[in-house]
């Protein structure tokens, strides 16, 4: 069953039986349940969604199934086409719209497509919002317009170009300082979006670019996670050219990794972790990300004097905190970046400019950059336990087990000790415990991931 409905939206596999997989009916369902909450919540008449897609095969299928389900409920629709994540939420506040439809399965194989939901400032609906859609998809209490009433369409190509105006326009994107080291960038946007709008920004900053996979085909050329594993052609293009840096960004464009001059991975947890310092360097503030994010986040923070906060797993729950703490700079250790000036999402344009901004006023090379961050690694295992274990009565005592440390439960149990941390998080599909670990060598992350899963036997 490849059909998965969350608070966040709906995503599946194309193909196959309705409510199984993402159909053309379950796609219409779906839309027609977020258009008639947006409906049953605005006091207005006149509603305008604006949509926008990767460049995935089913892409245009995908949106024209939404399009139409949208003006069948009389709401105008604005079609950006293909598109980012993070453009299509800029657009949404930029032309005073009630909400978006992102249609992206982010870094999922070509098989998957999704439909991810925006509130009128841009931002993914909340947790309590999503749960009243899926309820009305449910239902399917739907009331569509009659003829007279039909929403419009209209389509804009002039996203991209707004996206990176108002990039170039904040005051700590200094286009100039990047212009002037004339650096040479490889890039590998894995055959979708990020192919057309990561080039025309790296051309206003000056940059020379040297494309890898930047046909907006939605033929993946590989796994589209940008992860060190899926990326030996980037690394070995970088050295062959001698480019100063790789940039890698997934099918939307919300994550972003970097690869140094040497061909080698910079690492996806430290593109927030240099931007940060970056602009807590110029100002001193909060800087947020999530639980199961790197230390060197905090320890970066401190060194300017700024405080850290981690939040829940997931961009809903960084974005909240970060309100909450009014932060500077916020986001998640898979490369997305989160800077409020702009807007509350992950954005990989932002996070090239400030990055570049960073590396052309620092005077170093990329490696030379990631030298002076603390080293940390991650390990990551799983202990699965049979389904009659009660998977929070053993998290609680594991709570207990190490209560002399600094524990904390706001998403499972995530306990920090002197040198590392493990971050305990139950599955909410399966009777698995996930488990994160840091630590200043990969040997010790995986031993601690280790110890911690024979603790946990032992208090089965």
């Amino acid at each position: 069953m490849s059909l998965i409905k969350s608070i966040s939206g709906i995503r599946g596999t194309i193909g196959g039986k309705v409510n199984d997989n993402l159909t053309p009916l379950d796609v219409v369902k779906f839309a027609s349940a977020f258009g008639s909450w947006l409906q049953n919540n605005k006091n207005k008449k006149d509603l305008t969604l604006i949509i926008g897609r990767d460049a995935r095969i089913s892409g245009q299928m995908v949106s024209s199934l939404v399009t139409a389900t949208l003006q069948g409920l009389g709401i105008n629709v604005v079609d950006l086409g293909l598109s980012t994540t993070p453009t299509v939420e800029v657009m949404v506040p930029g032309l005073n719209a009630d909400g978006g439809i992102i249609l992206t399965a982010s870094h999922n194989p070509k098989q998957w497509n999704a439909l991810k939901l925006l509130n009128e400032k841009g931002e993914f609906i909340s947790g309590e919002n999503g749960a009243e859609v899926l309820a009305l998809a449910e239902s399917e209490d739907f009331n569509y317009a009659e003829v007279d009433d039909l929403g419009k369409y209209e389509t804009r190509d002039d996203a991209f170009d707004i996206h990176i105006q108002q990039i170039l326009d904040l005051p700590m994107v200094d286009a100039e300082a990047i212009k002037a080291k004339n650096f040479k960038v490889v890039l590998d946007a894995v055959n979708s979006t990020g192919g057309i709008a990561i080039p025309m920004l790296l051309d206003k900053l000056g940059c020379e670019t040297i494309k890898l996979y930047c046909e907006p085909t939605g033929h993946f050329p590989h796994n589209p996670e940008p992860l060190k594993e899926h990326l030996g052609d980037i690394c070995e293009l970088v050295k062959k050219e001698n480019a100063d840096l790789g940039i890698v960004v997934d099918p939307d464009v919300d994550r972003l990794a970097l690869i140094d001059e040497k061909g080698e991975m910079f690492g996806e947890e430290y593109t927030l972790v240099a931007v940060a310092d970056y602009l807590l360097k110029n100002k001193n503030g909060v800087a947020i990300s999530n639980l199961s994010s790197s230390r060197a986040l905090k320890d970066v923070a401190q060194t300017h004097n700024s405080e850290y906060f981690a939040s829940a797993v997931g961009e809903v729950n960084v974005v909240t905190l970060m309100k909450e703490k009014n932060a500077v700079i916020g986001g998640e250790g898979n490369g997305g970046i989160i800077y409020p000036e702009l807007h509350y999402g992950r954005d990989s344009l932002i996070g090239v400019a400030l990055f570049l901004t960073h590396l052309a006023k620092e005077n170093k090379t990329v490696s030379e950059l990631r030298a002076g961050y603390p080293s940390y690694f991650m390990g990551k295992k799983k202990i699965e336990l049979t389904p009659e274990i009660d998977v929070d009565a053993v998290l609680s005592k594991m709570e207990q087990e190490y209560q002399n440390e600094e524990v904390s439960t706001v998403d499972g149990v995530k306990i920090d000790f002197e040198n590392n941390w493990v971050h305990l998080r139950k599955s909410n599909t399966e009777p698995i415990i996930r488990i994160y670990t840091e630590a200043k060598s990969q040997e010790e992350a995986d031993q601690l991931g280790d110890d911690i899963i024979s603790k946990i036997r032992s208090l089965i």
